[in-house]
């Protein structure tokens, strides 16, 4: 990353994150935002490569850096958040170096988030809701457990070498 954090760096708008807490055998996923439910933006950065097969991909990745005193307890990192009077600093790759830049990796101030407990439903890409964002006592299971027997027929699927998205 270091020559993207030279040349390619970017800003990730966001209204929040999940981040999920190890309790007893299982994970519980927390929704962190800003206490004033505003935007925010984490620091990023982008590269464009090239595939095995030729193809320009560009891609991005969100910085992390230690949680807060806030969200420690629910994860030992967080996305870097850059305040919006930062926003020139960070993007400006002419004229301002990645040292200095990266000055601005550090955990948010720990009164500007909160984080609650939200739905399990958070668990599975099929879901896409904004139920998914409401406090676990507000939020409805969205998703409905699997069937047994279709449980089963997953696992016994035949692994042909090939990777699968799902």
């Amino acid at each position: 990353f270091c020559a993207a954090m030279r040349r390619r760096r970017c800003l990730i708008p966001a209204d929040g994150f999940y981040e999920w807490k190890a309790v007893g055998g299982r994970k519980q996923p927390f929704f962190v935002r800003l206490k004033s439910g505003a935007p925010m933006a984490f620091a990023g950065l982008w590269e464009c490569w090239t595939g095995p097969n030729g193809e320009e991909l560009e891609t991005a990745t969100i910085v992390t850096t230690d949680a807060n005193r806030r969200l420690v307890p629910i994860h030992s990192r967080m996305p870097a958040i850059v305040a919006p009077e930062a926003f020139d600093l960070w993007l400006d790759c002419t004229h301002v170096d990645a040292k200095t830049a990266a000055a601005l990796i550090a955990p948010a101030p720990d009164n500007l988030l909160e984080a609650y407990e939200v739905s399990t439903a958070v668990n599975r890409t099929a879901n896409d809701n904004p139920k998914l964002v409401e406090p676990v006592t507000a939020a409805a299971e969205l998703a409905p457990p699997k069937p047994l027997a279709r449980l089963k027929r997953a696992k016994a699927k035949k692994d042909r070498g090939q990777g699968a998205l799902f």
